[in-house]
Order: C-alpha cells, then structure tokens, then sequence
C-alpha cells in the first residue's frame, strides 16, 4: 500500500513537472514569435534553438518551433533580396565609371570569363617591353602577370616588389606550365609571362597600390637576376584596377548572395505550403 501510494505521489510530481516544462517552453516559443513579428530575427533564431536544447521532449512546440523557424528563414531570405536589390544598381554604376577606361578582353569561343585591361596595357601597345601588367577578370579576380623580353632568357617565376624604406612583398612562384608560366622565341629575342591570380598575387598587389606614390623596384625570381622600376603608367594601371576589382567583387557577390536568398525562399515557400 505504501509502495503504491509513494508511486502515485512520483507519478503526480512527474506529470507537474512536465507540465511546467510544457508551460516554460510554450512562453518561450511565444516570446520567439514576438520576436519574429517586431523583426528581430536573429533573437527569434536564437530563441527556437534554445527550445531545441532545454526541451527536446514536449514535442508539440517544437512542432510549432520548426514551422515558426522557417517563417523565420523566409523573412530572412527577403530581407536579403531587398538588400542585394538596393546595392546592386549602385555598385553596377560605379562599375559603369570606372571600366570606361578598360577594354574587356574575352574569346566567346573559349572563355566564358573575360578580362578588364586598362587601355594603355594591352598586349598590342607594349610590344618587346618589359613591365608588370595587370587585369582583372568580370567576377572580380585580380591577376599580375611579370613580362620580360630580352636577348636571353630568365626563366623566371615569381617577382618581388620593393620600395625605398626596404618593405617589399612578393608573388607566389608559378614554375613552368606553358600556361601560367609561358615562354617563346622569336627571332633570337626571348619573351616570358609569368600570371599571378588571385591569392598568389594579393600581396604584391597590396603593396604596389599603397606605395603607388613611390619609387617602387621590381625584381624578377626564380631564374636569372633581373631588375626594373614600375613605370608610374604602370602603377596607375594598377590602382585603376584594384579599385575596379572591388567593385567587380562586390558585385560578384551580391548577385551570389541574392540566388541563394531565392533559392532558400522557394524551398522554404514549399515547406511551409505543404504543411
């Protein structure tokens, strides 16, 4: 009899506690669609997930919890299209300023990315001249290329770059591909062009658009020594070009950013009809 009793007793403080729980998990559920209607998203997300942590029995609100979430995530994906809506026509206008002074150079046949080169840099206007080249692609990747002509051959596969204060920075080493790393003759004279992109020029490209305003000394390596000063026609290229890359960058991903956001919309669109 006593046994029985004591078990009704446990059965009863159970059945309240887990009533309490149920109580306790309902208001913070209701606190997180308050938080959800005054657009306060992220303490909305946060709230659900705690459910998730401090309630992972009382099954009916997480229910709710999962289909409030999503709403959550819907409101989330058309704050991000609005956002990507209003920036991007201002980022495609400063793009629209800054590539007037660039030629866009892209094979259709073979390329389904082209290249912005600042006008005074094309290939054909720096015939057998030896000189750092810049240019960056339609998404937004900025790329050097080191170009040497001369009787004899460098075979180089990097460059340094250095100012006057003995700060320098340097490239990645892109040994001999026939790609990246390329190199002929014509004629007894030698050309080479060593491509930089991305990460393996950044540093360089860093470095020659803060000391623009100086005398900056190149030096080619990884083969015969060589060395040069950047024509100031040159740094200018340069500067032009990482201004245009950033835009082009931004641009790159705010469109990346705004296919994503429909994307997750839809998804979340068909949830939440189909429930």
């Amino acid at each position: 009899m006593k046994r029985l009793i004591i078990y009704s007793i446990g059965m009863i403080l159970l059945l309240a506690g887990c009533n309490n729980h149920e109580k306790e998990a309902r208001a913070r559920y209701l606190k997180a669609v308050d938080m959800y209607e005054q657009d306060d998203l992220f303490a909305a997300r946060n709230e659900i997930d705690s459910l998730r942590i401090y309630y992972p029995g009382e099954v009916k609100v997480l229910k709710d919890a999962i289909e409030l979430k999503r709403l959550v995530e819907l409101k989330e994906a058309d704050r991000n299209i609005t956002y990507c809506d209003s920036l991007l026509p201002i980022r495609q206008e400063e793009a629209g300023v800054l590539n007037k002074n660039f030629v866009l150079e892209k094979d259709t046949l073979y390329q389904d990315m082209g290249n912005y080169v600042w006008k005074q840099q094309t290939i054909e206007r720096n015939v057998e001249r030896n000189y750092i080249r810049c240019k960056v692609s339609e998404d937004g990747v900025m790329a050097l290329e080191s170009v040497y002509f001369g009787s004899r051959p460098l075979n180089h596969t990097g460059i340094k770059v250095s100012a006057k204060d003995g700060l320098f920075a340097e490239t990645a080493s892109i040994p001999y591909d026939g790609g990246l790393n390329y190199r002929f003759q014509d004629l007894g004279n030698t050309t080479e062009v060593v491509t930089y992109k991305g990460e393996n020029a950044v540093d360089a490209v860093k470095f020659i658009y803060a000391n623009a305003g100086e005398r900056i000394k190149v030096e080619y390596t990884g083969g015969k020594a060589y060395t040069m000063y950047m024509a100031d026609a040159d740094k200018k290229a340069l500067v032009a070009t990482y201004d245009l890359a950033a835009v082009l960058s931004d641009m790159d991903a705010l469109v990346r950013e705004r296919d994503k956001a429909v994307k997750r919309k839809a998804y979340l669109e068909g949830k939440l009809n189909k429930e």
